[in-house]
C-alpha cells in the first residue's frame, strides 16, 4: 500500500493583523505621494531666485572714441569724459609738439575716432594734413579755444639766432597756461562732446562742472599770491606765458629766442646782450631742456635760473594740470620777490 500523503496545512492569519498590515501598505503609499508632492513645491533660496531673475548679459554698448592732440587737451577732455568715453592723445606726452610730425598711428586713431579735440590758434601744424589723410567724414571736431580773445606778441622778441622756433602767427596759441581761459576751454570741450553724444550729457556736465571749480580755485591762489607783487617783470625763452602774464598783472618785458643747439658766439654775445638790457634777476627755463647756454648765461650774470612750465609735456593724468600750475606759480613768486 503507498502510504497516505498528508494535505498541506493552510494558515490562516486574523483578521486583526491582516488589517495593520493593509494600512500600514496604504500609510507608506500616501507618505511617497506626499514626499513627491512637497519635493515639487520646495520654494527657491534668494540665491536661486535671483540667478533665474536676473537677465541674460546684452552686448555692452560702444563708448564714445575721442582723441585730442596734446597734452593740455588731453588733461581737458580726458576730465569731462571721465570712463564715460575712451580718450586718447595723439602727440605722445613727452614729445615737443610745436614741430610734431604725424605718423600713420595718428592717421588710424582719426579715422577711428567720432570726436576731436584741438586747441587750434597755429598749435597743432600738423594737424590738417593728418585730418585730410583719414577720410573721415562722421568725425565731430572740436576747438577748445572757440571764443577765447586772443593775444600776440606782447613783449618784443629778442631773436639770438636766425629763425624763430615757435612761429604761431599772430595769435598765441598757450591759453591754457591761464586757468580763467583753461575753463572756457573745458566749456567748449563739454559741450562739444554732449553734441556728439547726448545720452551721456549728464555725466559730462557733472564732471566738467567739478574740474571748473578746481580751476576757479586755482585762479583764486594766483590771484591772491601775485597780487602781493604787482608788475614783477620777468623774460621767458618761450613765448609760452602772455596770457598768464595779462591775467595777474607780471610784466614779461621780452622773449629771448636761444636755439637749443649749433650755437655760434655771435648767437651767445647776441643772448647776453639781450639778458643784460632788461635788468632781470631770474631766467626762466623749462623742464626737460638741457640748454647748455642758459646754464652759462645764469652763471656768467650771477642770475637764479629757474623753471617755468609751459604744460606741454608730462604725465597724463588730468590733475597733473594743476600740480605743474601751482609748481609755476610758487616759481614765479619767488622770482618776484
Amino acid at each position: 500500500m503507498f502510504p497516505t500523503q498528508k494535505k498541506p496545512v493552510k494558515f490562516k492569519l486574523p483578521k486583526a493583523i491582516l488589517s495593520t498590515i493593509a494600512f500600514l501598505l496604504l500609510s507608506v503609499s500616501a507618505g511617497c505621494s506626499e514626499s513627491n508632492q512637497n519635493k515639487a513645491t520646495i520654494p527657491e533660496t534668494p540665491q536661486a531666485q535671483e540667478a533665474n531673475s536676473t537677465p541674460k548679459p546684452t552686448q555692452e554698448v560702444a563708448k564714445t572714441r575721442v582723441v585730442a592732440t596734446f597734452l593740455p587737451m588731453y588733461w581737458f577732455t580726458k576730465a569731462v569724459a571721465g570712463d564715460t568715453a575712451n580718450v586718447d592723445i595723439l602727440v605722445p606726452p613727452e614729445t615737443e609738439v610745436h614741430d610734431y610730425q604725424a605718423t600713420p598711428q595718428n592717421v588710424k586713431a582719426i579715422a577711428n575716432a567720432s570726436v576731436l579735440v584741438k586747441n587750434g590758434l597755429g598749435m597743432e601744424g600738423f594737424l590738417d594734413g593728418t585730418v585730410k589723410s583719414a577720410s573721415n567724414a562722421k568725425l565731430t571736431r572740436i576747438d577748445a579755444s572757440k571764443g577765447i580773445e586772443t593775444v600776440g606778441e606782447i613783449s618784443p622778441v629778442e631773436h639770438t639766432a636766425s629763425g624763430h622756433d615757435h612761429d604761431h602767427g599772430d595769435k598765441n596759441p598757450h591759453v591754457w597756461l591761464d586757468p580763467v581761459l583753461a575753463k572756457q576751454q573745458v566749456s567748449n570741450i563739454r559741450d562739444g562732446l554732449i553734441a556728439a553724444d547726448p545720452a551721456n550729457k549728464a555725466i559730462y556736465e557733472a564732471n566738467a562742472s567739478a574740474y571748473i571749480k578746481q580751476l576757479e580755485d586755482l585762479d583764486k591762489e594766483f590771484q591772491q599770491t601775485l597780487q602781493k607783487t604787482p608788475n614783477c617783470t620777468f623774460i621767458t625763452f618761450h613765448d609760452a606765458f602772455p596770457y598768464l602774464a595779462k591775467r595777474y598783472n607780471l610784466k614779461q618785458v621780452a622773449v629771448v629766442e636761444i636755439p637749443e643747439d649749433q650755437l655760434s658766439p655771435k648767437d651767445v654775445q647776441k643772448a647776453v646782450n639781450a639778458v643784460k638790457k632788461y635788468q632781470v634777476k631770474t631766467l626762466f627755463s623749462e623742464p626737460g631742456v638741457d640748454n647748455k647756454l642758459l646754464t652759462s648765461l645764469s652763471k656768467d650774470l650771477n642770475l637764479t635760473l629757474n623753471e617755468l612750465d609751459p604744460l606741454e609735456r608730462g604725465s597724463t593724468d588730468s590733475q597733473q594740470y594743476f600740480r605743474a600750475m601751482r609748481s609755476n606759480l610758487k616759481t614765479l613768486s619767488n622770482a618776484c620777490k
